[in-house]
């Protein structure tokens, strides 16, 4: 490819990234943005993040985020979650759990678990009808219509979406706890 078409290429995918991101404004609802932010908030406990593949490293980076502000937080890898690792999940806490279809496996099998200990979970998932939708006290439904690749396969639009909006929820509860 000539550095002209590469860098159509990139521009492209740049241009898909910040639709979605505007778009997002159109079908997210302010009412379940202000419970995500007054939640966190008011955690006594600790934030835990959950998710596989890319939406694991949208999980680590929110908790890093969160960490940052004064909200402790860290990442539950999933796979280590069901081997013991969920005995670090608290009643005090509050798990954000992601997973675009919202019935990935592993995700699924640490369910039972926050539900047992009465852990709040606030699910991210295209799809509120799925196990991860119907199991949260709160749904954040982040959809997108594109992903910046041709095949429409990669989670790049998906991810920075759900960055997004975890970025905004982190600086509004900077703004409601006083955070200096």
């Amino acid at each position: 490819m000539t550095r002209d078409e590469l860098w159509s290429t990139a521009k492209h995918v740049w241009t898909t990234a910040a639709q979605e991101l505007a778009r997002m404004e159109s079908y997210l609802d302010p009412g379940t943005f202000k419970d995500v932010v007054a939640s966190l908030a008011a955690c006594k406990g600790r934030i835990v993040t959950s998710g596989c593949g890319t939406s694991a490293v949208a999980a680590r980076k929110i908790a890093h985020s969160l960490s940052c502000v004064e909200r402790p937080s860290f990442f539950l890898t999933p796979s280590d979650a069901v081997h013991g690792a969920l005995g670090s999940v608290q009643p005090k806490d509050i798990g954000i759990l992601i997973s675009k279809g919202g019935n990935t496996a592993e995700i699924r099998a640490m369910l039972g678990a926050f539900q047992e200990k009465g852990v709040p979970i606030i699910a991210v998932t295209e799809h509120p009808e799925s196990s991860l939708g119907v199991a949260a006290r709160i749904v954040v439904p982040v959809k997108i219509e594109r992903e910046a690749d041709e095949f429409n396969m990669l989670a790049t639009t998906s991810t920075m979406a759900v960055v997004a909006y975890f970025d905004a929820v982190c600086i509004a509860v900077m703004r409601e706890t006083g955070f200096t």
